[in-house]
């Protein structure tokens, strides 16, 4: 994987003659990207963006998501597959045992061979309801992947406002914090009314009729009176996620002890 790190120490090597340039150009050779024939695997884009290529493995044959998985994990880069199945889960198990399935969700973690960094920082992902977890547990496993110490707390909509207060600690620790809600989404108002850090709403296509598939919650998300409250798109965890662990990332305070 192609890292800042990987990149000086290489070069570094070179230098020094430790290695040849025949064999550093050996270690360069699938880089910046792969080619697999039905897909074109980015292995530059840690030392661009710094997190590896993630699969998004929705409407992809179970070989084609196999295969990219493999490339990636291959090239030293832990993976994080989203919207996978048990089908897939079970093909990369056979190459990576110490695989994890979440099953809520639907994401694959493939740790790397190196440990992972110490979790920095504090993400908030907040539901509204239970029906709400999928994408919830989504953007918890994405922000926890890149490397975001993550909290959680499910089923504090404002159908019961009293379940949210008791949570207000948690949202006064948090430099981050991702809400998730369907129906009407009214909870990230909520929130954003009641903390100084940025708020990541995120709807979800879940609701009655009027609901229309996510776009009530999003229209109501957009139009929020709560000054500082982002919006993704419906049923995007990945993407708070992603965000989240961004400005997290960028502030870097301690992790406060439990």
């Amino acid at each position: 994987m192609m890292t800042p790190n990987w990149l000086t120490e290489l070069l570094e090597s070179v230098r020094q003659g430790q290695i040849s340039t025949e064999e550093a150009a050996e270690r360069l050779r699938h880089l910046p990207f792969e080619d697999l024939g039905f897909a074109v695997v980015d292995h530059h884009r840690h030392l661009r963006q710094g997190c590896p290529e993630v699969v998004f493995c929705a409407n992809k044959r179970v070989e084609d998501s196999l295969a990219i998985i493999r490339s990636l994990r291959q090239r030293g880069a832990p993976v994080l597959a989203t919207r996978a199945n048990v089908e897939l889960y079970g093909r990369v198990r056979e190459f990576y045992p110490d695989a994890v399935f979440h099953d809520r969700s639907g994401a694959i973690t493939v740790p790397g061979p190196d440990p992972a960094p110490t979790p920095v920082g504090n993400v908030l992902v907040i539901c509204a309801g239970t029906s709400d977890l999928p994408v919830a547990e989504e953007a918890a496993v994405t922000a926890r992947f890149l490397g975001s110490n993550v909290r959680e707390a499910s089923d504090v909509g404002v159908a019961g406002i009293h379940r949210l207060f008791q949570r207000l600690p948690l949202l006064k620790e948090a430099n981050v914090i991702i809400v998730v809600a369907g129906m009407e989404g009214a909870l990230a108002s909520v929130v954003g009314g009641l903390v100084d850090v940025p708020v990541i709403a995120v709807p979800t296509s879940i609701g009655y009729g009027a609901h229309f598939g996510g776009l009530a919650a999003l229209l109501g998300m957009l139009n929020s009176c709560s000054a500082g409250v982002m919006v993704v798109n419906i049923d995007n965890g990945f993407g708070a996620g992603y965000a989240a662990h961004r400005i997290n990332a960028g502030r870097r305070p301690p992790v406060p002890d439990d």
